[in-house]
C-alpha cells in the first residue's frame, strides 16, 4: 500500500471498499479480491483487503478501536498495546505514589478550562510554542505538551491525548504520518494531536513538557536488538534525552544495561505473563529498576535484596519475565521466602505455598540429574501422557525431547529443565489428571 492508495482509502469510495473488505475477512483471498475487483480498481482493492486484514490482526493490541484505525504492517508490529500505552500515560499524568493505581483506573482528567494551556503561566504561542512544522492546533489545549519524536501509527500518542495531553508527533515516513493522522481523526482526537513528516534528530524537546520516543527496531534484515541500529540511532536518542525536561523512551526488553543512561529509571512491563517492552524514564523522581505487571498494575522496585542459594524445597517458583529482566529475582525470592536452586538461574525454591503475581508456583515431586532415558521412565511410572516443558539454563531441544519421551498415560505434569549448581537437572512437578 502506497500513500496514493491510502489517501484514496479515506475517500467515500475508499471507505465503501474497506467496509466490503472487512466483511470478506476470513474468506478465500482470491475470491475476495475477485469480488472487489468487480467494483474497484486493483490498487484500491489491494489497499482495502490489506487494511481489513491488518485491522483483524490489530484487535489483539487495540481491541475495539482496531475496527476504526488504520495500520501498516511494520507500524502494527512495533506499536504499543493499548493497555501498556495507557499505563505510560497514567505514569506521566498522575502523581507518582508507591502504590500504583489499578490498571482499569480512569486516566487523569484534563485541567479546568481556565487553566494555562501549556503549563503554569506558559502562553499558547511565543518562545514556549512548538517549533515550525511541529505546531499544535491554534485552539488552546489543556494538559502536558508532549512531543512524540518517532510516532509510528500513533498507538502511544492516542493514549496520551486521551489522558489530556497535547501531542506534536513526527515520523520520517509520509505514509506512516498519514496513517497516524487518520487514526487521531478516526478516534476523535484530531484536536489534541498534530502529526508531521520530520526527522527525530531535529525535534526540540526542550520546548515541550515531555519527550516520548519509540525508535524503530527494524532494519532491512529484520528486527534488531542493537540500540546503535535503532532508527533514530542511540546517540540521537541520548541527545534528545539530554535536552528534555522529562522523557520516556520505549526500548526492547533485552536492551543491554550499559545503554541505560545514568539517572534514568528503567521499567520492564509484562502483560498477562509475557514481557512486552521496556521504557526508560528521565526527569522525574525515582531511578533504578522497576517491573510492572499488567493488567493488574502491580509494581516491584529494586530494594537491594539478594537471594541465597539452597536445596530444593517443596515448591519451585518461576518469576515473571519482567522481574527477571529488571534483575529483581532477589526481591521475588524475598516475597516467597525462598532461595535460588542455582546462583545463576532464575528459579526459586521454597517450602511454603505463597501466592504472588510475581511468580508461578509448581509443587515439586522429584528432582533428578538430567537423562532422557531416566526422565522417560520416571514419567511413565507416574502414568504421565501430557507434559508441559519449561527450561532455563539448559541446552536441551524441547521439541526433540518431547518426541523422544513417547509418553502414553492419563496424567499431566510440568517438567523444568535447568542447572542446579552447574549440573544439568530436571524437576518433575504437578503430576495430576488433565483438567
Amino acid at each position: 500500500m502506497d500513500l496514493d492508495a491510502f489517501d484514496e482509502l479515506l475517500t467515500p469510495r475508499g471507505q465503501r471498499a474497506l467496509a466490503e473488505a472487512v466483511e470478506l475477512v476470513g474468506t478465500d483471498p482470491v475470491a475476495a479480491a475477485t469480488r472487489l475487483r468487480r467494483t474497484y480498481d486493483a490498487a484500491l482493492t489491494s489497499a482495502a483487503l490489506t487494511q481489513a486484514g491488518l485491522r483483524e490482526r490489530a484487535r489483539a493490541k487495540f481491541g475495539e478501536d482496531a475496527g476504526r484505525m488504520y495500520f501498516t504492517p511494520h507500524g502494527l508490529e512495533q506499536s504499543t498495546r493499548t493497555e501498556v500505552a495507557e499505563h505510560r500515560a497514567r505514569h506521566l499524568t498522575e502523581p507518582r505514589s508507591d502504590t500504583p493505581p489499578p490498571a482499569d483506573a480512569p486516566l487523569a482528567d484534563a485541567p479546568p478550562a481556565d487553566a494555562p494551556p501549556h503549563g503554569p503561566g506558559a502562553p499558547p504561542h511565543g518562545p514556549g510554542a512548538p517549533p515550525h512544522g511541529l505546531g499544535l492546533t491554534d485552539a488552546p489545549l489543556r494538559g502536558l505538551r508532549v512531543v512524540d519524536a518517532c510516532c509510528g501509527i500513533g498507538g502511544d500518542f492516542l493514549a496520551l491525548a486521551r489522558a489530556g495531553c497535547a501531542v506534536a508527533a513526527v515520523d520520517t515516513d509520509p505514509l506512516t504520518v498519514a496513517v497516524a493522522r487518520a487514526n487521531a481523526d478516526a478516534l476523535g482526537l484530531g484536536d489534541r494531536v498534530t502529526v508531521s513528516v520530520g526527522d527525530a534528530a531535529e525535534v526540540r524537546p526542550e520546548e515541550y513538557d515531555v519527550l516520548f520516543a519509540d525508535p524503530a527496531r527494524r532494519t532491512s534484515r529484520g528486527r534488531t536488538f542493537d540500540p546503535m541500529a535503532y532508527s533514530p540511532p542511540w546517540p540521537v536518542v541520548l541527545d534528545l534525552l539530554s535536552r528534555a525536561s522529562r522523557a520516556c523512551v520505549k526500548v526492547a526488553p533485552g536492551i543491554p544495561y550499559e545503554f541505560i543512561p545514568e539517572g534514568a529509571e528503567a521499567e520492564w512491563v509484562s502483560y498477562k505473563g509475557e514481557v512486552k517492552e521496556a521504557a526508560l524514564w528521565t526527569g522525574q523522581e525515582g531511578a533504578g529498576r522497576r517491573a510492572t505487571l499488567l493488567p493488574g498494575g502491580h509494581t516491584l522496585t529494586a530494594a537491594g535484596a539478594e537471594a541465597t542459594v539452597g536445596p530444593a524445597g517443596r515448591y519451585v517458583y518461576e518469576p515473571d519475565g519482567a522481574a527477571i529482566r529488571a534483575h529483581l529475582v532477589g526481591e521475588v525470592s524475598e516475597i516467597v521466602n525462598g532461595r535460588l536452586l542455582d546462583p545463576m538461574i532464575a528459579y526459586i525454591t521454597g517450602d511454603d505455598p505463597i501466592d504472588t503475581p510475581w511468580a508461578s508456583r509448581y509443587e515439586i515431586e522429584d528432582v533428578l540429574p538430567f537423562s532422557g532415558k531416566k526422565l522417560r521412565a520416571a514419567l511413565r511410572e507416574r502414568q504421565v501422557g501430557n507434559v508441559t516443558i519449561k527450561k532455563r539454563g539448559s541446552a536441551v531441544d524441547i521439541e526433540r525431547l518431547r518426541s523422544d519421551l513417547r509418553l502414553n498415560g492419563e496424567k499431566s505434569a510440568t517438567i523444568i529443565l535447568t542447572r542446579i549448581l552447574d549440573k544439568p537437572s530436571v524437576i518433575i512437578c504437578d503430576t495430576s489428571p488433565p483438567a
